[in-house]
Order: structure tokens, then sequence, then C-alpha cells
């Protein structure tokens, strides 16, 4: 990012952060006078209410429009990088100019041999060159909210399986000369993560890929990112883990704590009241969710939930009226919960009875997305004339891999 572009971006930031910071404000103040109409009338007039629903609005579009800024800033330039291998350079160009463009793939195949150091299946298409690979990586981080708080593994073969200790070992303090007794054995589980192929089918005229000015790297990178993004936003949450990742909401829940659940099942708190918060003092089970998560993985927890319920939240106050969600008021800080951030997923669950609509933990600890390096492009200019389309295929997976570390809130009685 040059000066300019960088002064920019900091000239923007410093007015999204005002602007919100003025959207909150009112929001509070408003809210007050609605929480006292409440008291003293029995309901709020619905002009009142009205504008409490376009404040709240509001705030959530300037809260995600800070958030954008911020991922704009990180894009990766798609520049070629200066340390390129002749054959890195050579593939690139045979990839974009000649087989996206010209739809011509001679000797392509042999400089994916030079130029590729992942291996990849001869399963069609090409695999895409390597930068754009890491772009769209760094591009899925950005903006698909659960790939951002969870621990990402490249990997190169079908499966990745992870052994985890459930009983741990034996373990002391001794003196330079005292005896050392037998540690006992630990008890390990396997864990591998569902892994399913997530595709994607951008389509562009000929005539756009053969206008010398239309960045087709970015093009086709941005396509690719809103595509998958939209479908690992729904896995990684709520899938079913056939063919694709197991979401963190589809694993068994029970009430128990840590000590009495069986492995691999996460432990949800009741509101006590089905489909809604308790009447009185609904905060206090925020409280209760966040104390029921161990210290160690407090640290780097997060809440998860979709925009609706934070538009609910933002009203709770705690017992001297201080509002306990505060907005960010810097690129890069989200908006925060009783101290911890706040990450809106829109595949989060509305509240209703039983749902889990809000998560509170550990992800980067909790959950683990795999993903298998070497994106592949089948180009297809025949199927929808005049459109030129481009299946691309990538192997990504997910699921928990730590139930200490994620907690869930169920509205329910129990």
């Amino acid at each position: 990012m040059t000066k300019q572009n960088t002064q920019a971006s900091a000239v923007e930031v410093k007015a999204a952060v005002d602007r919100l910071g003025r959207a909150f404000d009112e929001f509070k103040s408003t809210n007050d006078v609605a929480e006292t109409e409440d008291r003293l009338r029995g309901h709020v007039d619905v002009v009142l209410s009205e504008k409490m629903d376009r404040i709240n609005d509001d705030i959530s579009k300037l809260q995600s429009g800070l958030e954008n800024i911020h991922i704009k800033s990180a894009r990766p330039n798609m520049a070629s990088a200066s340390g390129d291998t002749v054959d890195v350079m050579e593939h690139k160009k045979g990839f974009y100019d000649r087989y996206v463009r010209q739809g011509n793939d001679n000797e392509l195949a042999s400089l994916e041999a030079k130029a590729l150091s992942t291996s990849v299946g001869a399963d069609g298409g090409y695999a895409v060159p390597e930068e754009l690979d890491g772009s769209i990586e760094k591009l899925l981080r950005d903006i698909s909210p659960i790939r951002r708080i969870s621990n990402v593994v490249q990997i190169g073969s079908a499966n990745y399986k992870k052994l985890v200790n459930i009983s741990g070992s034996t373990s002391g303090w001794v003196g330079e000369g005292d005896a050392r007794t037998e540690t006992t054995s630990p008890q390990f589980a396997e864990v591998v993560p569902p892994l399913g192929e997530i595709y994607a089918n951008p389509a562009a005229t000929q005539a756009m890929l053969d206008d010398g000015y239309f960045n087709v790297e970015s093009w086709l990178a941005d396509e690719l990112v809103n595509e998958f993004a939209q479908q690992e936003g729904a896995a990684f949450i709520n899938g079913d883990g056939i063919n694709k990742p197991k979401g963190f909401l589809t694993s068994t829940t029970a009430a128990s704590k840590d000590d009495a659940r069986a492995f691999g099942t996460l432990q949800h708190l009741a509101t006590g009241v089905s489909g809604d918060f308790a009447a009185s003092d609904p905060a206090d089970i925020l409280v209760d969710l966040i104390y029921s998560l161990r210290p160690v993985y407090r640290a780097g927890a997060v809440f998860v939930m979709n925009t609706n319920m934070v538009a609910e939240i933002r009203k709770f106050k705690d017992a001297d009226g201080n509002y306990l969600w505060r907005p960010s008021l810097a690129e890069g800080s989200p908006a925060t919960l009783l101290g911890y951030s706040v990450v809106e997923a829109e595949d989060m669950p509305d509240k209703d009875a039983g749902s889990l609509s809000i998560a509170f933990g550990n992800f980067n600890r909790g959950y683990t997305i795999t993903e298998r390096m070497g994106t592949r492009v089948l180009r297809d200019p025949f199927s929808n004339k005049p459109f030129v389309h481009f299946y691309t295929t990538k192997r990504t997976g997910g699921g928990v891999i730590n139930s200490e570390a994620i907690k869930l809130l169920k509205f329910s009685v129990s």
C-alpha cells in the first residue's frame, strides 16, 4: 500500500470511528428514554421504538463498515513477487495470459510440474499459481468470521488426524537425587475433521477477458473468495460433516461440566426460558457463560452470534447502568461484550425455542480448519455461451478438536 493510500485509509478510519461513536451515543440516550417510558407507561411509543430500531441498524452497518475498511487495507498485493523464479513467473503468465484469457493450455501441464511445490491430483483443470492460492487463503481468513478465529492447518494428504490426550499423565517436582515415580500412560482420542471439496463457478465474458485493463488476477481471487466464504461460513457452523466440514453447532451438547462430559460433547448453558433470556437480569447468563470456560481458554476467547442477537444484547446494562456492549474505536479493533470480542456470523441462528444462538470460546484451541493447498481451475467456454465459466475446486475440512474450549448458550428451560 502506498503512503498516499495509507493516509487515505487513516482518514477513512477516523471518519468511520467518529460516525460510530456518535451513533452509539444517540443509541444510549434514546434507549434510556425508551426504558423510562416503558417503566412509567408500561409500553414504548411506536415512533420511539422505530427510532431505536433504525439507530440499532445504523450501528450494525457502521461497525461492519469499519471492519471492511480494515479488511480492504489488509488485502494482499496481487503484483508479482520480486523473488519469483523464472519457472514460477512463466507458469503465472501461462495460467493467466494464455489459459484464463485465451483458453490456450499448451505446455501449461509441464509448467505446473516445474513451478509448483505442492502435489496436485490429475482430476481435471489446472492448479492456480501459488501466489493466488495464498491470496485466496489470506482473503478467506479476513472475511470468513469462523476461519478468522479458528486454527487453520495446511495439509498435503487426504486426511488430517490429531491425537488428543483425554486423560493427562502424572507429573510432579523432585529433587536432583530423588527417585522418579513412573508416570501413568495417557489415553488418546483420534480426531479427524471431516474433509470435503468446495467449488465455485464464476463467469466472465470473453470481451472482459480480452480487455488488457481487466485485472483478471484480482477478479478471479475476489469471485472465488466470495463464493468460498459463503459456503464455508455455513459449513463451519452448521455443517453435517458429510462431504463437508462438521460445524460446531452440530456437535452433541450436554449441560454437564467439563469433568463430567464425554469427550467431544460441548457444554451448553440454558437461559432458563424457552426461546428467550430471563426477564430479570438477562445479562447474568452471559457472565455465567464466560466463567463456564476454564481460565486457560478465556485468554483469546470471543463471542459468536448473528446481527439480530447483537442488536438485542446491545441494550443490556450492568447494575450501574453501563452498557455491556462497546463499539470498536480503532481500525482492526472489534466490538466487545463484557470485555471480550464479538464476532458476527450470519449463519448463527436467531433466538428461538431450544436454539444455540450464542457461542463463547477460544476457537483457536477448540476448532480446526484443514485445507489442502492446490486450488484447481477448469475453463469452460461451452456450457453457457457467451460466458466463460471457471469451475474451481479446493479441499477444505473442519471440526471441533477440543470440546472444552467452546461453550454454547441454549435458549431453553434446561
